[in-house]
């Protein structure tokens, strides 16, 4: 909650971001290529052959991970005119599914934030959290809850988020098994899919297969750029490699 709200306050200093909506909109986006990077360095830890889809100069390790690189006018130019355009424009033809799935994600997305070194600061921030270690990614799980319920209070967001308690009695109602498709066809940011995802593993999940299994039998479909992003994040965080949403 803390670190939220720290990024907020930061946010609130810059000219280019007016309202909640905007300021959701704006982490959400740094934090998804923020776990796509620590995501794709713990796969290129379990294959050596693991190539990732962002190219090297995009990756958040080598353009934000460091406190002290770029800042200032540099950093914004970089974001606005090589960052958001070269990731709205991937190329997926190899037919990289994780490829296709970035583009989808950037191609709803801006940069409101004009001042470079409030964006800076904001990229430090986000640099304590690690979304490979399970401690950190309980502590996102928390974060997540946070923003969704200021989407909730942001105006017409509100119809994308459900709450939690909510979505955890219809799953255990349902009770979906392992094998079984689960489709929400209206998913938002994804609260019935992780949902479904955690009753599956708790009762059935006892491998890597059967987890493969699982991300094969999880569908979701969402028109709307900001719950789209915040969707795919969320089940890239529940150990979904490639969401199919």
């Amino acid at each position: 909650g803390n670190i939220i709200k720290t990024l907020q306050n930061i946010m609130r200093k810059d000219p280019g971001v007016s309202g909640d909506a905007q300021r959701i909109e704006q982490l959400g986006w740094m934090i998804s290529l923020k776990i796509l990077d620590d995501k794709d360095k713990e796969l290129a830890l379990l294959n050596d052959k693991y190539v990732s889809p962002v190219p090297k100069e995009l990756q958040w390790r080598n353009w934000a991970a460091d406190d002290e690189g770029m800042t200032g006018e540099e950093l914004k130019n970089f974001v606005d005119g090589k960052l958001i355009p070269k990731l709205k424009n991937l190329d997926v033809s190899s037919g990289n599914k994780r490829a296709l799935i970035i583009r989808e994600i950037f191609d709803g997305t801006n940069n409101y934030m004009k001042n470079g070194t409030i964006l800076r600061q904001v990229l430090n921030e986000l640099n304590q959290i690690d979304f490979n270690s399970s401690e950190d990614r309980h502590v996102f799980g928390d974060i997540y809850e946070t923003i969704l319920r200021d989407l909730q209070n942001a105006g017409n967001y509100g119809e994308f988020y459900t709450p939690r308690a909510l979505t955890e009695f219809i799953t255990e109602m349902i009770n979906p098994r392992l094998g079984e498709k689960v489709l929400d066809p209206a998913c938002g940011t994804g609260g019935f899919l992780t949902s479904a995802i955690e009753n599956i593993r708790k009762q059935d999940v006892k491998g890597v297969d059967d987890l493969k299994t699982l991300e094969k039998t999880i569908h979701g479909m969402e028109f709307k750029p900001l719950p789209f992003m915040l969707c795919v994040t969320n089940l890239i965080l529940h150990d979904i490699e490639v969401p199919n949403v």
